[in-house]
C-alpha cells in the first residue's frame, strides 16, 4: 500500500505496533520493522541508559525504520530526548501530555512526531502543535487511557472531520477486520497493542502473555479514572482498585495503592494478583502467541480479503 502513513514512515504496511511498557523493547520492535510494519520501542518502562541500549540493539537487529514511543508524564524525559537524538531515531511517538512541549524540539532534530490523543479537541491541539500524525486511541485500548470513554467506532470519524495531517487508529484493533473497519472511518494506518503482546517476541512475562490469551469478553475494565485512566485485566489488584474506587478513594490513596513497580510486577516479573495487568478489550480474540513477523502478516492479508469482500456487496 503507498497512503500517508506508509510515505510518512518509509514502510511497506501501515501497521504500527503500539510502544507498551514492560511489552515493546528492541525484539518486538525490530520484529515488526522487518515485517514491513513500524516497530515501536516503549521507553515508558525505560531508565535512560536502558533506553539507549534498545535502540542500539534495535538498529543492529534491523536496517528498517523504528521509532520510539516516549510517555510525557514520565520522568527523565529530558533525558530519553536527549538520547533520542543522539542515538539517531527518526520517529518518535508522544502521549500522556502536552504535545507543545517538546514536539518543536524534535522536529528541529528533524524527527517525525506521531501524537496519541482521545478526543478531536486534542487531535486539534497536536495538529497546531505541529505533529506529523496523529493516534487516535479508543477507550476499547488497553494501557492509559481517555476520560472521555470515547470508543473507536465514534472516535476516528470525529477526528477524521477535524484534522487534515495523517490519522493513526488504535483501540481495539487486532486483525485485519478491525483494521478495515478503522480505514472505513477514516484511518490511515493502524495501531496495533495487545495483539502484539501475545508473541515470543515481546518483553513482557509469559505468565502474561497466557492471561492475555485466556482473557475472555469482559475480562478488562477501565479503572482508576481520579488518577490517570487504565484498563486493566481483572485480578487481585484490579479488584483492590475497584473497592478503593467504589469507597471513594482520593488520587493520593490510589496513588498510594498503586505504589511502585506494580505494572513491572504483574506484566514484567508475571505475578498475575499483585500486578497490574495493562491489556486492552481485543485481548478476548487474540487465541495464542505467534511470532510478530506472522501477525503483521495476517493482519495485512486480513484487510485485503476484508475490503475484497466489501467490495462485491
Amino acid at each position: 500500500m503507498n497512503n500517508r502513513i506508509t510515505q510518512l514512515f518509509h514502510i511497506d504496511y501501515p501497521i504500527i505496533q503500539a510502544g507498551m511498557i514492560w511489552a515493546s523493547g528492541w525484539r518486538l520492535a525490530s520484529a515488526v520493522s522487518n515485517a514491513g510494519g513500524l516497530g515501536l520501542l516503549g521507553a515508558g518502562s525505560m531508565y535512560p541508559h536502558v533506553l539507549r541500549e534498545h535502540i542500539q540493539k534495535c538498529k543492529a537487529a534491523t536496517d528498517k525504520p523504528f521509532g520510539v514511543n516516549l510517555p510525557l508524564l514520565y520522568p527523565d524525559i529530558d533525558q530519553h530526548i536527549q538520547i533520542i537524538q543522539e542515538e539517531g531515531v527518526k520517529i518518535v511517538f508522544t502521549s500522556a501530555g502536552n504535545p507543545k512541549t517538546w514536539t518543536p524540539v524534535l522536529k528541529a532534530a528533524g524527527i517525525t512526531v506521531v501524537h496519541v490523543v482521545s478526543s478531536s479537541k486534542f487531535a486539534l491541539k497536536s495538529q497546531d502543535a505541529g505533529v506529523d500524525a496523529v493516534v487516535a486511541e479508543g477507550f476499547e485500548a488497553g494501557g492509559h487511557n481517555g476520560r472521555e470513554e470515547t470508543t473507536t467506532m465514534v472516535l476516528i470519524p470525529a477526528v477524521r472531520d477535524a484534522i487534515h495531517i495523517p490519522l493513526i487508529a488504535a483501540g481495539g484493533i487486532g486483525d485485519g477486520r478491525a483494521m478495515a473497519a478503522a480505514f472505513a472511518l477514516g484511518a490511515e494506518g493502524v495501531q496495533v497493542g495487545s495483539r502484539f503482546v501475545a508473541t515470543p517476541e515481546a518483553s513482557s512475562h509469559i505468565n502474561f502473555k497466557q492471561a492475555v490469551v485466556q482473557a475472555q469478553e469482559g475480562d478488562t475494565l477501565l479503572s482508576m479514572k481520579k488518577l490517570t485512566p487504565v484498563r486493566l485485566l481483572k485480578n487481585d489488584f484490579y479488584e483492590a482498585v475497584r473497592e478503593a474506587e467504589a469507597g471513594g478513594a482520593t488520587p493520593e490513596a490510589l496513588q498510594t495503592l498503586l505504589g511502585r513497580g506494580r505494572a513491572k510486577k504483574g506484566m514484567f516479573e508475571g505475578a498475575l494478583e499483585e500486578g497490574e495487568l495493562e491489556i486492552g478489550q481485543v485481548s478476548a480474540l487474540v487465541k495464542d502467541i505467534r511470532p510478530a513477523a506472522q501477525v503483521v502478516q495476517e493482519i495485512w492479508e486480513g484487510f485485503l480479503q476484508t475490503s475484497k469482500r466489501l467490495s462485491t456487496l
